[in-house]
């Protein structure tokens, strides 16, 4: 007798409380979006419009062409870890064993939400400086962890630690920096590392240091790693990226360094997480990094960029802010509009058919102090012509 227990009724998909019920689509996906539909000059998402080093490519195709097309070690090609080990003790004199300590991640982003996810346990309290990076705070939330925003201070965007002192409490696991800082274009100097030294140093309070525009400072200063810092570095994952520094954000290979015992911990996530990263671009960037010219002379290659976006700009009405590190430039807006800062950039874009991204974004309460953010990693010929375009403001 037939059975009727499988009577057909329409598919449901089932209904789940979201993990992110707060996150929707990134202000830079939202940007780029609207300024490829007004074909206007996307200054917005931080990447480059240029191409990389062809001997960068040459490198990694000679790489599988020589076959190294198979899994490769879970914490990354021996020889890329000691490539990178031997760059941090070159610029910043402090030795990281590439066996325990030098781990290759799926870009920086992969390795910051690692590095919360194996040291933040549901109710840890975890230290954001805001504007932060936007992935920051998902993170933590994934980990269970309590987020806790401290702001730098508006425009001038230094870090106040008596508000970072007084936001420590029994329950914070971790504190998370970047320098050069996204979105507001600044570093943090030695005598600010110093005192982050001296706060944390009774405290069991751990340390990421998002560093992946550690290439790009101007002026003749000097960036300010935490691996400089025994104090600091005795308690942080130190956090870089290939893809910045190359010109290759869409490789996705970043690095971590940590004291072993923190590495492995991190790796403990990382082998369950992406498990490993693209063998034939870590051949290839092993092989490239053996000429430390390229990121040696990014300074430079930005700086240039730098002073001819900001020429140009100061022929609008726009104030620029200070740009010290990173390859962003921002600005007060005051002058040109009354508008928020995230209503400036849909009318920018739609208007004047140049992209921006307002700082508001960074912000965990979208506090809005009338400055948004260009990127100029880009060709000449995009910079100038983004500035025809702004010159109408």
């Amino acid at each position: 007798m037939a059975s009727h227990f499988f009577a057909m009724t329409t598919p449901v998909t089932p209904v789940f409380p979201s993990k992110l019920p707060n996150v929707g689509t990134t202000i830079f996906s939202v940007m780029s979006a609207l300024a490829n539909q007004h074909q206007a000059v996307n200054l917005g998402q931080g990447f480059p419009d240029f191409d990389c080093d062809p001997k960068l490519v040459n490198a990694v195709t000679a790489a599988m062409q020589a076959g190294h097309n198979q899994y490769p070690p879970m914490p990354g090609m021996p020889q890329l870890r000691e490539a990178v080990a031997t760059k941090i003790e070159a610029l910043h004199g402090k030795h990281y064993d590439a066996n325990s300590e030098i781990t290759i991640t799926a870009g920086a982003t992969q390795a910051i939400l690692t590095a919360i996810l194996a040291t933040v346990h549901a109710g840890d309290e975890v230290i954001v400086l805001d504007p932060c990076y936007d992935s920051y705070a998902p993170n933590i939330e994934l980990a269970g962890g309590v987020i806790v925003r401290v702001p730098l201070t508006p425009i001038t965007f230094r870090p106040d630690f008596a508000k970072i002192a007084a936001a420590i409490t029994p329950k914070t696991r971790l504190l998370i920096i970047n320098t050069p800082h996204n979105p507001s274009a600044t570093i943090w100097t030695a005598d600010e590392m110093r005192q982050l030294e001296a706060l944390l140093a009774p405290t069991n309070v751990l340390l990421i240091s998002d560093e992946v525009y550690e290439h790009m400072v101007f002026d003749g200063a000097q960036h300010e790693s935490a691996a400089r810092f025994p104090g600091l570095a005795a308690r942080a994952f130190i956090v870089s990226s290939f893809g910045k520094t190359y010109h290759v954000t869409g490789w996705k290979v970043g690095t971590v360094a940590a004291p072993a015992a923190l590495m492995a911990e991190f790796r403990k996530v990382h082998q369950f997480n992406v498990f490993t990263v693209n063998t034939p671009m870590q051949v290839g960037l092993a092989s490239y990094m053996a000429d430390p010219a390229p990121y040696l002379e990014l300074s430079a290659f930005y700086q240039r960029k730098r002073d001819l976006f900001a020429d140009g700009l100061r022929q609008t009405r726009l104030k620029l802010l200070p740009t010290t590190g990173t390859y962003f430039q921002c600005v007060d807006i005051s002058a040109v509009t009354d508008l928020s800062e995230s209503d400036f950039c849909q009318w920018l874009v739609q208007e004047i058919g140049v992209a921006a991204i307002p700082l508001s974004a960074f912000y965990g309460d979208g506090f809005d102090q009338k400055v948004v953010r260009f990127c100029f990693a880009k060709r000449d010929e995009t910079l100038h012509a983004a500035l025809a375009r702004l010159r109408k403001l």
